[in-house]
Order: structure tokens, then sequence, then C-alpha cells
């Protein structure tokens, strides 16, 4: 009960200083790396439900991301259709191809796997940089709207997007709280524990692969229309491979498999590598060995290194006995000596 009230103390604690932060700090480069962070954050929740739950490590992660930038896009400027609409859209279009390609994809296993959705994601970032005529290739896609306003409330300036990336990262962490304690994310579970014995219990392990990947590729699309209509322009970029690697760089930082672990890795990894933009390319000769050296000692994480140390801890707590009770113990020994002595007496 302590532990459970510990952690609503601390979600609302860190919830509360999301929302205090801009009124903390008048940076508004700082506002504005925040609010590319919680973009990132949906789309490692995305891999992480794949990859961390269910087993199976996407490297298509990126290209999906970008699918969903450039459907908002493209549906904005050159179908001009409503910005909610196109919104709404590009989500869904993101998950029909994640589901054509999951059909496929699935059917391999391990390495496999990996291998096939990194040619996936590669194919995709090919389409994107090749097609001129519709993503405009290396040119990009420009004049992507902010946005559009719902009622009185308006999204034109960055400490109103903040605002809303922030709800629909909560959204997203709800979510995806609510998946992993389902009966659907327990059966997630069971599969990246044991395939075969998941299909022993009942468990249809095709059909709960192909939920899952759809999931993924449902939140890699939403951060890539919320990164669009946030630096409302793209190019091909932003599906390369490279992407992939930091979005997998935030899960394993954070902890792969743990709720958390997306939140904790991408500030923590966006921030350092912030705070070290002074040695420019030369950073990532400090980066990389302590990445590889968290990665040795806490394959968890962080998050799960310490879930792990609260759970050591809560445990000893359990099996020390404490002051009251080692007394009374003390003293029902000391009157059964007692006893017996008066007895032999």
């Amino acid at each position: 009960m302590t532990s459970l009230l510990g952690k609503r103390i601390t979600i609302v604690g860190l919830i509360a200083a999301a929302c205090v932060f801009p009124f903390i700090t008048s940076n508004l480069y700082m506002l504005h790396i925040l609010t590319l962070a919680f973009i990132w954050m949906i789309a490692v929740y995305g891999l992480n439900l794949l990859a961390g739950y269910t087993g199976y490590l996407s490297l298509a992660q990126a290209g999906f991301f970008a699918i969903g930038a450039y459907s908002l896009g493209l549906l904005t400027v050159k179908a001009g259709l409503n910005y909610w609409l196109a919104f709404v859209l590009a989500c869904v279009i993101t998950s029909a191809i994640g589901f054509l390609v999951g059909l496929v994809a699935l059917r391999t296993k391990e390495h496999f796997f990996a291998i096939y959705t990194l040619c996936v994601g590669y194919i995709i970032y090919l389409v994107i940089d090749k097609w001129d005529g519709l993503t405009g290739g290396v040119r990009g896609l420009i004049g992507i709207p902010a946005p559009a306003s719902i009622g009185p409330i308006s999204f034109q300036n960055p400490l109103s997007q903040y605002y809303l990336i922030l709800f629909f990262l909560l959204l997203t962490i709800f979510v995806m709280y609510r998946i992993i304690h389902s009966l659907s994310g327990r059966a997630f579970i069971a599969i990246r524990n044991s395939e075969e014995l998941a299909q022993t219990i009942g468990i249809s392990t095709m059909k709960a692969k192909l939920l899952a990947f759809v999931l993924s590729t449902f939140f890699a699309g939403l951060a890539g229309a919320l990164y669009a209509s946030f630096i409302r322009f793209l190019g091909p970029d932003i599906a390369y491979i490279t992407i992939v690697f930091d979005l997998l760089t935030y899960l394993l930082v954070g902890g792969i498999g743990t709720l958390a672990g997306p939140i904790v890795g991408t500030f923590l990894v966006v921030t350092v590598s912030q705070s070290l933009q002074f040695l420019q390319d030369y950073r990532m000769l400090i980066f990389g060995p302590l990445l590889t050296l968290l990665i040795i000692f806490y394959p968890r994480g962080i998050a799960g290194a310490l879930h792990d140390w609260m759970t050591k801890l809560a445990s000893k707590k359990k099996q020390t006995p404490s002051r009251k009770q080692k007394k009374g113990k003390d003293a029902y020994v000391h009157e059964q000596t007692s006893e017996k002595k008066v007895k032999e007496g």
C-alpha cells in the first residue's frame, strides 16, 4: 500500500513538474528541445510495446514515423484537408500499412524479423527520397500547418504546442499502461517469455503479435504526425536508419520492457547530448563508452535497475524481523528456558 502511494505521488509530481516547467524558464530553446523529446517518447513507447513486451525488435519504426509525418503533411498541404481530420487519417494510414507489413514480417522470427523490418524501413526511406512528385524528394515538404484551433484554444505558439504534445504523451502513457495490464498485454509477455508455451496454453500468437505490431506502428504514426505539425518541414532523413538507432538507444538506456523506460532514456540521452553540444562530433567519444558500460552492467536500463533495487530492498525488509518481533521472540525463548529449569529443579 505504501509503495503504491509512493508511486502515485511520484507520478503526480512528475506531471506537475512538466506542467510548471515553461513558467520556470524563459529559454525557448529548452522548451523546443523538451517538446521534441516528448514526441520521441511517444515513438519509443511504440517500439517498447513490440520489442520490450512481445520480444520482436522492429527496425522499421523510423519508416512508420515518417509515414505518419508525411501523411499529415501531404493531406494538409496538397489535399487541403482539415488538420484534425488529416491527423486522424495519418494515424489510420500508418496503422493500415503496419498491418500489411506485419502480416508478412511476423512469419519470421528473431534476427530474421529484425533484418526484414530493417529492409522495410530502408524501402520506405527510398520511396520518400526518390518520389519527387509526391514527397518532394530531397527538397522536402514545406508549409505544413500548425495544429488547428479547438474552439477558443489556439496552438500557434510554442507554449501551446508544448502542452498539446504533453497531453498526447500522457494519453499514450495511460493507454500503454492499460494495454500492458490487460489480457492482451499478458499475452504479449507470454509470447516474449516463450512463444511455444504461449501456443500450448491457447494464445493465438499470430493475432497477438499482429496486434502488438499494429499498435506499435500507430504510436509511431502519432509521433510522426505531431512532429510534422511541430517542425512544419519534412525531409527524407526522418526515415533513415540513424533515427531507428536513436530510438533504440533511448529505449535501452531507459529500460526495455518497463513502463518508465521510454521517458527516462529519452530525457537523459537528449539532455546529455544537448549538454555535450560544445564538443560537436567528439561528444560521441564520451557518450558511446558510457552507453556501452550502461548496457553491460544494467541490461534492463536505468528504470529496470531501479525497479530491481527497490524489489530487493522490499524483500529484505520483509525478511528482516523488526525490533519488537525480536524482543517478543527473545522473551518467549527466555520464558520457555525458565519453565524448563523449574521442571528440572
